[in-house]
């Protein structure tokens, strides 16, 4: 594992990263409502997943749990969307999000390349923190842990990004939706869509859980998981 250090490490100073203050409420950062259907599938699960290590931006692949919830998401899919033609087809150009994308899109039916990659969608980036486990971080880093505790929407990790800096990628992306759409990228984005289409409260959207194997519905009226009943980790 690589060694975390910081510009400020390496100046001999304490780094907690760049944050702004919250304000006494939460952040107004809602505006774009949905003008159809997003069904929202995370990628499945990878080995850093399983073992509980920051992804980010790191290229990480699909282990066999992560192609199995993939197939699952796609069934489930499949009998949700009475026309498949009809929505846009969109994921994360990192490979865990597509390759999920063309399991679920084989398991379907249909073409495994029928869809368009899009940057915008790409998981919020960890910066230096990537490839290590949240506990590492709080014990090398207690400040920097503790300031992202307490402002997590606006809080950039050294070299990263914040909640917010992946809402505001994310707004032009999901204004230019003029109908349903599937979409399979990441859990930090799925939290940023939350906030971003008034779903949740940007303060507990980035504590919501994303689970894989199992589809988010988001519309104008706010958000769902398909199946409903099913427990966390299912697929």
């Amino acid at each position: 594992m690589d060694a975390i250090r910081t510009q400020a490490e390496n100046a001999g100073q304490p780094d907690a990263g760049r944050q702004e203050a919250l304000p006494a409420e939460a952040p107004v950062v809602c505006g774009v409502r949905p003008r159809g259907v997003i069904w929202f599938i995370r990628h499945g699960e990878t080995d850093w997943n399983a073992a509980g290590r920051l992804q980010g931006r790191r290229d990480t692949q699909l282990n066999r749990t992560g192609k199995r919830q993939a197939a699952v998401a796609g069934r489930l899919l499949g009998g949700l969307l009475p026309d498949p033609a009809r929505p846009l087809w969109l994921a994360s150009p990192l490979a865990r999000a597509a390759r999920t994308m063309e399991i679920l899109r084989q398991t379907m039916g249909l073409e495994p390349a029928g869809y368009q990659a899009d940057e915008r969608l790409a998981e919020i980036s960890f910066g230096r923190w990537e490839g290590h486990p949240w506990k590492d971080i709080k014990a090398r880093h207690p400040a920097a842990h503790a300031a992202r505790k307490a402002s997590p929407w606006t809080y950039t990790p050294p070299d990263g990004e914040s909640y917010a800096d992946v809402a505001a990628r994310l707004a032009p992306a999901i204004a230019a939706l003029d109908g349903d759409a599937v979409i399979v990228s990441h859990g930090g984005v799925a939290r940023a869509l939350l906030a971003l289409t008034c779903a949740i409260d940007p303060l507990e959207a980035v504590h919501f859980p994303v689970w894989q194997g199992r589809v988010l519905r988001i519309d104008a009226h706010g958000w769902r998981w398909l199946p409903e009943d099913a427990p966390p980790g299912h697929g």
